[in-house]
């Protein structure tokens, strides 16, 4: 590596260098991009910031991640996205690219500075209200319209408000004896539909964001036989856990670290979603990091905080629901949580190929090793992580942003 590009590829023995690395037995993988993370600066830095973020991202092989707009202030002018890359740019622990609001203040009322976001020094491309819906199918048209403008993408936060007012779980068996108000599918499939028809009728690119259940797959997969530009993520925590964690922890019912929006879901659900993602309908993995302070989790059920931490952990729980069950292979990891992700978020630095001449971004990945999940261990500002004293497989060895080593040897550099 050299100047920030790989200048090299093959039997180097005997060349000089500053620094090298034995990769033997490793898993070289190109710098991972995260499209949906939550670095809560400005506004919630008791539960993470951009410096701690980005060093829990590249303990888990990123050497980008999007940060979402619900910050507060919201990420929803020029101003706002700014202070978040400068931020980014500073700590340096990987790439942080901003991502703008739909609309003003996440009210769902009027469009956000799009424009003016998207020709800022953060050059936005993927605007969100995440956290919230764009339910307003007038204003979701509009946003549609607007980003086309400069190739942007609107990613939505499937949810229809009214069917999901006071929902607490995944309706179904768990919820109805557990007796927390239910979270119907239909609510996600019913915006997806919609948003996925207004995409096409306007021409424009819409990506859905951490789709949790079967019918949204196929509602997916249906909008994608028909040509349209729409594009899906999924989180490790729909590919691996299921509803009945909040009836079975390992510290009993009512646990709030599995309370997360979108709920998890069935068994089947989870089928659905890791099929999507090996045949491709789901474009990529997205971490939807959440963190919180111990005293938004630690509470009663009804009023914790929705979320979980994912950064560290998300390349284990990929291996473990998808390269250990043989439906992906390191290719294919690679490609849904590296070159997609980048493409969709028009990172043109990021996701490319390990080759001569591309951007020195890479990830060392060791699979054989097996570790109980230790959130005391974590570079998180949060502990809210789901894993916590389940075995999960690989470990992070070295992770490379531009050739400078921002992990070696697991550790932080």
């Amino acid at each position: 590596m050299k100047d920030g590009v790989i200048a090299e590829i093959g039997d180097l023995a005997g060349a000089a260098a500053t620094l090298t690395v034995d990769a033997a037995g490793l898993i070289a993988l190109p710098g991972l991009v995260d499209l949906h993370t939550h670095l809560r600066e400005p506004g919630r830095e008791d539960a993470e910031t951009v410096e701690t973020g980005t060093q829990a991202a590249a303990r888990g092989g990123y050497t980008a991640v999007h940060a979402m707009a619900n910050t507060s202030p919201v990420a929803d002018t020029a101003g706002v996205v700014e202070q978040v890359w400068r931020l980014g740019q500073e700590h340096g622990h990987c790439d942080v690219q901003p991502v703008g609001a739909v609309t003003s203040g996440l009210e769902g009322r009027q469009l956000a500075e799009l424009g003016a976001m998207a020709d800022s020094a953060a050059r936005v491309r993927v605007f969100s209200d995440d956290g919230k819906c764009v339910s307003d199918a007038v204003l979701m048209r509009r946003a549609l319209e607007y980003v086309k403008a400069f190739d942007g993408v609107v990613a939505q936060h499937a949810q229809e408000p009214r069917l999901t007012e006071g929902a607490q779980l995944n309706e179904g068996e768990v919820s109805g004896r557990l007796g927390l108000s239910g979270w119907p599918a239909v609510a996600e499939e019913a915006i997806i539909a919609r948003d996925c028809l207004l995409a096409a009728h306007v021409g424009s690119r819409l990506h859905v964001c951490h789709v949790s259940t079967s019918g949204s797959v196929e509602i997916i997969r249906w909008a994608k036989s028909k040509g349209w530009d729409v594009t899906a993520e999924v989180t490790p925590h729909h590919l691996l856990l299921t509803d009945s964690r909040a009836e079975s922890s390992p510290v009993g019912p009512y646990n709030p670290i599995y309370k997360v929006n979108p709920p998890l879901r069935t068994e089947e659900d989870v089928r659905a979603l890791r099929e999507a993602l090996a045949d491709g309908t789901i474009d990529c993995v997205a971490t939807d990091h959440a963190p919180h302070p111990v005293e938004d989790k630690e509470t009663e059920w009804s009023v914790a905080a929705m979320g979980m931490i994912g950064l560290e952990t998300a390349l284990s729980v990929v291996q473990e629901a998808m390269v250990e069950t043989g439906l992906l292979d390191w290719a294919g990891v690679a490609d849904r949580m590296s070159a997609r992700p980048a493409r969709i978020g028009r990172l043109a630095g990021h996701g490319h190929p390990i080759e001569v001449g591309a951007p020195a971004n890479i990830t060392l990945y060791d699979p054989s090793p097996r570790a109980l999940v230790d959130p005391s261990a974590m570079a998180s500002r949060s502990r809210n992580t789901p894993y916590e004293g389940m075995t999960l497989p690989g470990r992070v060895v070295a992770t490379f942003l531009r050739g400078r080593p921002t992990v070696l040897e697991g550790k932080l550099v």
